[in-house]
Protein backbone atom coordinates (compact mmCIF):
# COMPACT_ATOMS: atom_id res chain seq x y z
CA UNK A 1 0.00 0.00 0.00
CA UNK A 2 1.26 3.44 -0.97
CA UNK A 3 0.36 6.75 0.62
CA UNK A 4 0.65 10.25 -0.80
CA UNK A 5 -0.20 13.77 0.31
CA UNK A 6 -2.68 15.08 -2.26
CA UNK A 7 -4.49 18.37 -1.56
CA UNK A 8 -7.99 17.77 -2.92
CA UNK A 9 -11.69 18.52 -2.57
CA UNK A 10 -14.94 17.60 -4.27
CA UNK A 11 -17.70 19.95 -5.38
CA UNK A 12 -21.05 18.12 -5.14
CA UNK A 13 -24.73 19.05 -4.94
CA UNK A 14 -28.12 17.80 -3.74
CA UNK A 15 -29.17 17.14 -7.35
CA UNK A 16 -28.54 17.81 -11.02
CA UNK A 17 -29.10 21.29 -12.40
CA UNK A 18 -27.71 23.15 -9.41
CA UNK A 19 -24.76 24.64 -11.28
CA UNK A 20 -21.97 22.24 -10.26
CA UNK A 21 -20.16 22.31 -13.58
CA UNK A 22 -20.40 26.10 -13.84
CA UNK A 23 -18.96 26.57 -10.36
CA UNK A 24 -16.28 23.90 -10.89
CA UNK A 25 -15.12 25.70 -14.04
CA UNK A 26 -15.12 28.99 -12.16
CA UNK A 27 -13.08 27.56 -9.29
CA UNK A 28 -10.61 25.79 -11.61
CA UNK A 29 -9.90 29.00 -13.50
CA UNK A 30 -9.74 31.11 -10.34
CA UNK A 31 -7.22 28.72 -8.78
CA UNK A 32 -5.14 28.85 -11.95
CA UNK A 33 -5.27 32.63 -11.81
CA UNK A 34 -3.61 32.30 -8.39
CA UNK A 35 -0.70 30.56 -10.11
CA UNK A 36 -1.64 27.05 -9.00
CA UNK A 37 -1.32 23.90 -11.08
CA UNK A 38 -4.66 22.12 -10.98
CA UNK A 39 -5.92 18.62 -11.84
CA UNK A 40 -9.60 18.02 -12.58
CA UNK A 41 -11.73 14.90 -12.19
CA UNK A 42 -15.37 13.93 -12.73
CA UNK A 43 -17.32 11.38 -10.72
CA UNK A 44 -19.19 8.84 -12.83
CA UNK A 45 -19.25 7.98 -16.54
CA UNK A 46 -20.04 11.40 -18.05
CA UNK A 47 -17.87 12.45 -21.01
CA UNK A 48 -19.02 16.04 -21.45
CA UNK A 49 -18.28 17.75 -18.14
CA UNK A 50 -14.59 16.70 -18.29
CA UNK A 51 -14.39 18.43 -21.68
CA UNK A 52 -15.30 21.69 -19.94
CA UNK A 53 -12.73 21.02 -17.20
CA UNK A 54 -10.10 20.30 -19.86
CA UNK A 55 -10.75 23.50 -21.78
CA UNK A 56 -10.38 25.48 -18.56
CA UNK A 57 -7.18 23.93 -17.23
CA UNK A 58 -5.51 23.19 -20.57
CA UNK A 59 -4.95 19.55 -19.65
CA UNK A 60 -7.15 16.47 -19.83
CA UNK A 61 -9.69 15.96 -17.08
CA UNK A 62 -10.24 12.40 -15.84
CA UNK A 63 -13.23 10.25 -14.91
CA UNK A 64 -13.29 8.45 -11.57
CA UNK A 65 -16.12 5.91 -11.76
CA UNK A 66 -16.35 3.56 -8.79
CA UNK A 67 -18.61 1.08 -10.60
CA UNK A 68 -16.71 0.81 -13.87
CA UNK A 69 -13.24 0.93 -12.35
CA UNK A 70 -13.53 -0.44 -8.82
CA UNK A 71 -12.29 1.31 -5.70
CA UNK A 72 -8.63 0.27 -6.00
CA UNK A 73 -8.27 1.60 -9.55
CA UNK A 74 -10.13 4.82 -8.70
CA UNK A 75 -7.69 5.58 -5.88
CA UNK A 76 -4.71 4.62 -8.06
CA UNK A 77 -5.81 6.88 -10.95
CA UNK A 78 -6.47 9.79 -8.59
CA UNK A 79 -2.97 9.42 -7.16
CA UNK A 80 -1.38 8.91 -10.59
CA UNK A 81 -2.99 11.97 -12.14
CA UNK A 82 -2.51 14.21 -9.10
CA UNK A 83 1.26 13.92 -9.15
CA UNK A 84 3.05 17.25 -9.54
CA UNK A 85 -0.07 19.42 -9.09
CA UNK A 86 -0.94 21.82 -6.30
CA UNK A 87 -4.58 20.80 -5.88
CA UNK A 88 -7.02 18.30 -7.35
CA UNK A 89 -10.67 19.24 -7.88
CA UNK A 90 -13.31 16.53 -8.19
CA UNK A 91 -16.83 17.19 -9.52
CA UNK A 92 -19.63 14.98 -8.24
CA UNK A 93 -22.32 13.52 -10.49
CA UNK A 94 -26.09 14.00 -10.06
CA UNK A 95 -27.16 14.27 -6.43
CA UNK A 96 -24.44 13.56 -3.87
CA UNK A 97 -25.95 10.28 -2.67
CA UNK A 98 -27.49 9.22 -6.00
CA UNK A 99 -26.00 5.87 -6.98
CA UNK A 100 -27.23 2.61 -8.44
CA UNK A 101 -30.89 1.92 -7.88
CA UNK A 102 -31.92 2.61 -4.29
CA UNK A 103 -28.33 2.69 -3.02
CA UNK A 104 -25.49 5.20 -2.83
CA UNK A 105 -23.13 2.75 -4.57
CA UNK A 106 -21.08 4.47 -7.31
CA UNK A 107 -22.38 7.88 -6.23
CA UNK A 108 -20.33 11.01 -5.62
CA UNK A 109 -20.58 10.12 -1.93
CA UNK A 110 -19.12 6.69 -2.69
CA UNK A 111 -16.20 8.33 -4.50
CA UNK A 112 -15.64 10.80 -1.65
CA UNK A 113 -15.49 8.01 0.94
CA UNK A 114 -13.37 5.78 -1.30
CA UNK A 115 -10.76 8.52 -1.74
CA UNK A 116 -11.28 10.21 1.66
CA UNK A 117 -11.92 13.54 -0.07
CA UNK A 118 -13.43 16.64 1.64
CA UNK A 119 -16.70 17.74 0.06
CA UNK A 120 -18.07 21.22 -0.69
CA UNK A 121 -21.82 21.15 -1.27
CA UNK A 122 -23.34 23.54 -3.83
CA UNK A 123 -26.86 24.51 -2.74
CA UNK A 124 -29.37 26.54 -4.73
CA UNK A 125 -30.17 29.51 -2.50
CA UNK A 126 -32.79 31.06 -4.75
CA UNK A 127 -36.12 31.54 -2.99
CA UNK A 128 -34.91 30.07 0.31
CA UNK A 129 -33.64 31.31 3.66
CA UNK A 130 -33.24 29.16 6.80
CA UNK A 131 -34.35 26.17 4.74
CA UNK A 132 -30.87 26.29 3.22
CA UNK A 133 -29.51 25.23 6.61
CA UNK A 134 -31.94 22.31 6.74
CA UNK A 135 -30.78 21.17 3.31
CA UNK A 136 -27.09 21.36 4.20
CA UNK A 137 -27.53 19.73 7.61
CA UNK A 138 -29.66 16.98 6.15
CA UNK A 139 -27.02 16.09 3.56
CA UNK A 140 -24.18 16.33 6.05
CA UNK A 141 -25.87 14.11 8.63
CA UNK A 142 -27.51 11.62 6.24
CA UNK A 143 -24.32 9.56 6.52
CA UNK A 144 -21.84 9.91 9.38
CA UNK A 145 -18.94 9.79 6.91
CA UNK A 146 -20.43 12.28 4.42
CA UNK A 147 -17.14 14.23 4.27
CA UNK A 148 -19.19 17.44 3.79
CA UNK A 149 -17.13 20.23 5.36
CA UNK A 150 -18.12 23.29 3.32
CA UNK A 151 -20.89 24.77 1.19
CA UNK A 152 -21.35 27.32 -1.58
CA UNK A 153 -24.71 29.02 -2.13
CA UNK A 154 -25.63 29.40 -5.79
CA UNK A 155 -28.11 31.90 -7.27
CA UNK A 156 -27.79 34.05 -4.15
CA UNK A 157 -27.55 37.81 -3.87
CA UNK A 158 -24.74 39.19 -1.70
CA UNK A 159 -26.93 40.87 0.91
CA UNK A 160 -28.90 37.68 1.59
CA UNK A 161 -25.67 35.70 1.83
CA UNK A 162 -24.22 38.08 4.40
CA UNK A 163 -27.48 38.15 6.37
CA UNK A 164 -27.91 34.36 6.62
CA UNK A 165 -24.28 33.19 6.69
CA UNK A 166 -23.81 33.08 10.47
CA UNK A 167 -27.08 31.31 11.27
CA UNK A 168 -26.54 28.71 8.53
CA UNK A 169 -23.07 27.95 9.88
CA UNK A 170 -24.35 27.76 13.44
CA UNK A 171 -27.21 25.42 12.53
CA UNK A 172 -25.14 23.10 10.34
CA UNK A 173 -21.57 23.16 11.61
CA UNK A 174 -20.56 23.58 7.95
CA UNK A 175 -18.44 26.52 6.84
CA UNK A 176 -19.93 28.65 4.07
CA UNK A 177 -17.27 29.30 1.46
CA UNK A 178 -19.08 31.96 -0.54
CA UNK A 179 -21.87 32.45 -3.01
CA UNK A 180 -22.59 32.84 -6.71
CA UNK A 181 -25.18 35.31 -8.00
CA UNK A 182 -27.51 34.55 -10.90
CA UNK A 183 -25.40 34.87 -14.07
CA UNK A 184 -27.77 34.27 -16.99
CA UNK A 185 -25.17 35.00 -19.64
CA UNK A 186 -22.86 32.29 -18.28
CA UNK A 187 -25.13 29.24 -18.62
CA UNK A 188 -24.10 26.21 -20.67
CA UNK A 189 -26.64 24.82 -23.16
CA UNK A 190 -27.95 21.24 -23.13
CA UNK A 191 -29.12 18.66 -25.68
CA UNK A 192 -30.28 15.02 -25.64
CA UNK A 193 -27.09 13.58 -24.13
CA UNK A 194 -26.49 16.44 -21.71
CA UNK A 195 -24.57 19.69 -22.10
CA UNK A 196 -23.34 20.68 -25.52
CA UNK A 197 -19.63 19.95 -25.83
CA UNK A 198 -17.12 22.58 -24.78
CA UNK A 199 -15.78 22.88 -28.34
CA UNK A 200 -19.21 24.02 -29.57
CA UNK A 201 -19.32 27.12 -27.35
CA UNK A 202 -17.44 29.78 -29.27
CA UNK A 203 -17.23 32.22 -26.36
CA UNK A 204 -16.43 29.60 -23.72
CA UNK A 205 -13.19 31.25 -22.65
CA UNK A 206 -14.94 34.57 -22.19
CA UNK A 207 -17.64 32.89 -20.09
CA UNK A 208 -15.03 31.10 -17.96
CA UNK A 209 -13.10 34.35 -17.45
CA UNK A 210 -16.27 36.03 -16.15
CA UNK A 211 -17.02 33.06 -13.91
CA UNK A 212 -13.49 33.12 -12.50
CA UNK A 213 -13.71 36.84 -11.83
CA UNK A 214 -16.91 36.23 -9.89
CA UNK A 215 -15.30 33.36 -7.98
CA UNK A 216 -12.41 35.59 -6.99
CA UNK A 217 -14.93 38.17 -5.77
CA UNK A 218 -17.48 36.05 -3.90
CA UNK A 219 -15.79 32.75 -2.96
CA UNK A 220 -13.29 32.27 -0.14
CA UNK A 221 -10.63 30.58 -2.26
CA UNK A 222 -8.09 30.59 0.58
CA UNK A 223 -10.53 28.70 2.81
CA UNK A 224 -11.22 26.22 0.00
CA UNK A 225 -7.49 25.59 -0.34
CA UNK A 226 -7.19 25.17 3.43
CA UNK A 227 -9.73 22.35 3.46
CA UNK A 228 -8.06 20.81 0.40
CA UNK A 229 -4.70 20.85 2.17
CA UNK A 230 -6.29 19.34 5.27
CA UNK A 231 -7.29 16.21 3.34
CA UNK A 232 -5.80 13.00 4.72
CA UNK A 233 -3.06 11.28 2.76
CA UNK A 234 -4.47 9.14 -0.06
CA UNK A 235 -3.85 5.40 0.27
CA UNK A 236 -3.59 3.45 -2.99
CA UNK A 237 -2.15 0.35 -4.63
CA UNK A 238 0.08 0.75 -7.68
CA UNK A 239 -1.50 -0.82 -10.80
CA UNK A 240 1.06 0.33 -13.37
CA UNK A 241 1.37 -1.78 -16.55
CA UNK A 242 4.40 -2.93 -18.53
CA UNK A 243 4.92 -1.82 -22.12
CA UNK A 244 4.30 -4.51 -24.74
CA UNK A 245 5.53 -3.32 -28.12
CA UNK A 246 5.12 -0.26 -30.30
CA UNK A 247 2.10 -0.06 -32.61
CA UNK A 248 -0.11 2.63 -34.11
CA UNK A 249 -3.79 3.09 -33.33
CA UNK A 250 -5.87 5.63 -35.26
CA UNK A 251 -8.35 7.39 -32.95
CA UNK A 252 -11.39 9.21 -34.39
CA UNK A 253 -11.30 12.71 -32.95
CA UNK A 254 -13.60 15.44 -34.23
CA UNK A 255 -17.03 16.97 -33.61
CA UNK A 256 -18.79 13.68 -34.34
CA UNK A 257 -16.52 11.38 -32.31
CA UNK A 258 -15.22 12.90 -29.11
CA UNK A 259 -16.31 10.68 -26.18
CA UNK A 260 -13.19 9.12 -24.67
CA UNK A 261 -11.91 8.38 -21.20
CA UNK A 262 -8.46 9.95 -21.10
CA UNK A 263 -7.07 7.33 -18.72
CA UNK A 264 -8.19 4.59 -21.14
CA UNK A 265 -6.31 6.31 -23.97
CA UNK A 266 -3.29 6.70 -21.70
CA UNK A 267 -3.44 3.00 -20.87
CA UNK A 268 -3.14 2.15 -24.56
CA UNK A 269 -0.12 4.47 -24.79
CA UNK A 270 1.48 2.95 -21.69
CA UNK A 271 1.12 -0.47 -23.34
CA UNK A 272 3.09 0.81 -26.34
CA UNK A 273 0.49 2.28 -28.70
CA UNK A 274 1.05 5.54 -30.53
CA UNK A 275 -2.36 7.20 -30.84
CA UNK A 276 -2.92 9.00 -34.12
CA UNK A 277 -5.98 11.30 -34.21
CA UNK A 278 -8.01 11.54 -37.41
CA UNK A 279 -11.31 13.07 -38.47
CA UNK A 280 -13.96 10.90 -40.14
CA UNK A 281 -15.61 14.17 -41.17
CA UNK A 282 -12.74 16.02 -42.84
CA UNK A 283 -9.76 13.69 -43.44
CA UNK A 284 -9.67 11.87 -46.75
CA UNK A 285 -8.54 8.51 -45.42
CA UNK A 286 -7.28 6.68 -42.36
CA UNK A 287 -3.72 7.39 -41.29
CA UNK A 288 -1.33 4.47 -41.53
CA UNK A 289 -2.18 2.34 -38.52
CA UNK A 290 -2.30 -1.11 -36.95
CA UNK A 291 -5.65 -0.57 -35.20
CA UNK A 292 -8.67 1.73 -35.07
CA UNK A 293 -10.52 3.24 -32.09
CA UNK A 294 -13.92 4.77 -32.88
CA UNK A 295 -15.38 6.41 -29.77
CA UNK A 296 -18.85 7.74 -29.17
CA UNK A 297 -20.12 11.26 -29.66
CA UNK A 298 -22.72 12.91 -31.85
CA UNK A 299 -22.42 11.30 -35.32
CA UNK A 300 -26.16 11.83 -35.83
CA UNK A 301 -25.60 15.60 -35.89
CA UNK A 302 -23.06 15.25 -38.69
CA UNK A 303 -24.69 12.42 -40.65
CA UNK A 304 -24.58 14.28 -43.96
CA UNK A 305 -20.93 15.29 -43.54
CA UNK A 306 -19.95 11.72 -42.69
CA UNK A 307 -21.80 10.40 -45.74
CA UNK A 308 -20.21 12.99 -48.00
CA UNK A 309 -16.69 11.87 -47.05
CA UNK A 310 -16.83 8.82 -49.29
CA UNK A 311 -13.06 8.34 -49.40
CA UNK A 312 -12.91 8.00 -45.61
CA UNK A 313 -15.85 5.58 -45.60
CA UNK A 314 -14.07 3.44 -48.17
CA UNK A 315 -10.77 3.67 -46.30
CA UNK A 316 -12.29 2.48 -43.01
CA UNK A 317 -14.19 -0.35 -44.68
CA UNK A 318 -11.11 -1.50 -46.57
CA UNK A 319 -9.01 -1.49 -43.39
CA UNK A 320 -11.58 -3.61 -41.55
CA UNK A 321 -11.90 -6.03 -44.45
CA UNK A 322 -8.11 -6.33 -44.38
CA UNK A 323 -8.22 -7.44 -40.74
CA UNK A 324 -7.23 -4.21 -38.98
CA UNK A 325 -8.35 -4.52 -35.32
CA UNK A 326 -11.10 -2.08 -34.42
CA UNK A 327 -12.83 -1.06 -31.21
CA UNK A 328 -16.02 0.92 -31.87
CA UNK A 329 -18.47 1.97 -29.17
CA UNK A 330 -21.87 3.65 -29.38
CA UNK A 331 -21.52 6.36 -32.07
CA UNK A 332 -18.45 4.58 -33.45
CA UNK A 333 -20.48 1.38 -33.74
CA UNK A 334 -23.29 3.25 -35.54
CA UNK A 335 -20.73 4.60 -38.03
CA UNK A 336 -19.76 1.07 -39.07
CA UNK A 337 -23.33 0.14 -40.04
CA UNK A 338 -24.69 0.51 -43.56
CA UNK A 339 -27.04 3.40 -42.91
CA UNK A 340 -28.23 6.03 -40.47
CA UNK A 341 -31.88 7.12 -40.72
CA UNK A 342 -33.14 10.52 -39.57
CA UNK A 343 -36.90 10.66 -40.13
CA UNK A 344 -37.30 10.54 -43.93
CA UNK A 345 -33.60 11.02 -44.63
CA UNK A 346 -31.18 8.11 -45.00
CA UNK A 347 -27.39 8.48 -44.91
CA UNK A 348 -24.94 5.83 -46.09
CA UNK A 349 -22.06 5.21 -43.73
CA UNK A 350 -19.19 2.66 -43.67
CA UNK A 351 -21.27 -0.47 -44.29
CA UNK A 352 -18.82 -2.96 -42.79
CA UNK A 353 -21.67 -4.22 -40.59
CA UNK A 354 -25.11 -4.97 -41.96
CA UNK A 355 -28.02 -2.90 -40.69
CA UNK A 356 -28.92 0.65 -39.82
CA UNK A 357 -29.39 2.90 -36.81
CA UNK A 358 -31.87 5.66 -36.08
CA UNK A 359 -32.52 8.18 -33.34
CA UNK A 360 -35.62 7.46 -31.26
CA UNK A 361 -37.77 9.65 -29.06
CA UNK A 362 -36.63 8.09 -25.77
CA UNK A 363 -33.66 6.55 -24.05
CA UNK A 364 -33.16 2.97 -25.23
CA UNK A 365 -30.75 1.95 -22.50
CA UNK A 366 -29.46 4.03 -19.63
CA UNK A 367 -27.29 3.11 -16.68
CA UNK A 368 -24.61 0.77 -15.43
CA UNK A 369 -24.38 -2.74 -16.85
CA UNK A 370 -22.26 -5.89 -16.50
CA UNK A 371 -20.85 -7.40 -19.70
CA UNK A 372 -19.76 -11.01 -20.16
CA UNK A 373 -18.30 -12.33 -23.41
CA UNK A 374 -20.25 -15.18 -24.96
CA UNK A 375 -17.45 -15.92 -27.42
CA UNK A 376 -13.80 -15.15 -28.00
CA UNK A 377 -13.19 -11.71 -29.50
CA UNK A 378 -10.51 -9.06 -29.96
CA UNK A 379 -10.96 -7.78 -26.40
CA UNK A 380 -11.32 -10.95 -24.36
CA UNK A 381 -11.73 -14.73 -24.45
CA UNK A 382 -15.18 -16.16 -23.78
CA UNK A 383 -16.21 -15.49 -20.18
CA UNK A 384 -14.32 -12.21 -19.90
CA UNK A 385 -16.17 -9.62 -17.84
CA UNK A 386 -16.15 -5.86 -17.59
CA UNK A 387 -18.49 -3.23 -16.14
CA UNK A 388 -19.88 -0.67 -18.56
CA UNK A 389 -22.38 2.14 -19.04
CA UNK A 390 -25.09 2.75 -21.65
CA UNK A 391 -26.75 6.05 -22.49
CA UNK A 392 -28.23 6.33 -25.98
CA UNK A 393 -31.41 7.47 -27.67
CA UNK A 394 -30.58 5.66 -30.91
CA UNK A 395 -31.17 2.01 -31.69
CA UNK A 396 -30.01 -0.28 -34.47
CA UNK A 397 -31.24 -3.32 -36.38
CA UNK A 398 -28.00 -5.16 -35.61
CA UNK A 399 -26.97 -4.69 -31.98
CA UNK A 400 -25.06 -7.99 -31.93
CA UNK A 401 -24.90 -10.94 -29.53
CA UNK A 402 -21.24 -11.29 -28.58
CA UNK A 403 -21.76 -10.12 -24.99
CA UNK A 404 -24.52 -10.81 -22.51
CA UNK A 405 -25.63 -7.65 -20.74
CA UNK A 406 -27.17 -7.40 -17.31
CA UNK A 407 -28.32 -4.23 -15.64
CA UNK A 408 -26.29 -3.58 -12.52
CA UNK A 409 -29.59 -3.02 -10.74
CA UNK A 410 -30.69 -6.53 -11.75
CA UNK A 411 -33.78 -5.23 -13.55
CA UNK A 412 -33.03 -6.36 -17.12
CA UNK A 413 -30.84 -8.43 -19.43
CA UNK A 414 -30.13 -8.51 -23.17
CA UNK A 415 -27.35 -9.16 -25.68
CA UNK A 416 -25.06 -6.79 -27.56
CA UNK A 417 -21.87 -6.48 -29.53
CA UNK A 418 -20.70 -7.45 -33.00
CA UNK A 419 -17.32 -9.06 -32.54
CA UNK A 420 -14.60 -11.21 -34.01
CA UNK A 421 -10.89 -11.79 -33.55
CA UNK A 422 -10.32 -8.27 -34.92
CA UNK A 423 -13.51 -6.37 -34.03
CA UNK A 424 -15.66 -5.20 -31.18
CA UNK A 425 -18.56 -2.88 -32.07
CA UNK A 426 -21.49 -2.19 -29.75
CA UNK A 427 -23.45 0.37 -27.78
CA UNK A 428 -21.94 0.02 -24.26
CA UNK A 429 -19.24 2.44 -23.17
CA UNK A 430 -16.42 0.75 -21.31
CA UNK A 431 -13.40 2.12 -19.49
CA UNK A 432 -10.36 -0.01 -20.32
CA UNK A 433 -9.02 0.37 -16.79
CA UNK A 434 -12.14 -1.53 -15.70
CA UNK A 435 -10.41 -4.67 -16.95
CA UNK A 436 -6.97 -3.84 -18.30
CA UNK A 437 -6.76 -7.25 -19.99
CA UNK A 438 -9.21 -5.87 -22.57
CA UNK A 439 -6.69 -3.14 -23.41
CA UNK A 440 -3.77 -5.58 -23.39
CA UNK A 441 -5.58 -7.95 -25.76
CA UNK A 442 -6.51 -5.13 -28.12
CA UNK A 443 -2.94 -3.82 -28.26
CA UNK A 444 -1.66 -7.37 -28.82
CA UNK A 445 -4.06 -7.70 -31.77
CA UNK A 446 -2.70 -4.43 -33.19
CA UNK A 447 0.86 -5.65 -32.77
CA UNK A 448 -0.05 -8.90 -34.55
CA UNK A 449 -1.50 -6.87 -37.41
CA UNK A 450 1.67 -4.80 -37.60
CA UNK A 451 3.78 -7.94 -38.06
CA UNK A 452 1.43 -9.31 -40.73
CA UNK A 453 2.04 -6.35 -43.04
Amino acid sequence: MNSRKIPRFMIAAPGSGTGKTTIVCAVLKALMNKGLKVAAFKSGPDYIDPMFHSRVIGAKSRNLDVFMLGKEIVSFLLAKNSADVDVSVLEGAMGFYDGMGKTSDASAYDLATTTDTPVVLVVNGRGAALSIAAMIKGFKDFRKDSHIVGAILNNMNPMSYIFYKDVIEQETGVKLLGYFPIMQDCNFESRHLGLVTAAEIGNLQSIVDRLAAQAEKSLDLDAILELANAANDLNYIDHSVEKLEACKIAVADDKAFCFYYQDALDLLKELGAELIPFSPISDKELPKCDGIFLGGGYPELYAKDLEANTSMLASVKAALENGTPCYAECGGFMYLLERYKDNDNTYNWVGYLEGESALTSKLQHFGYVNLEAQEDNVLTPQGGKINAHEFHYSDSTNNGKCFSVKKASGRGAWECGNASSTLYAGYPHIHLWGNKDFAINFVKACIKKKHSL
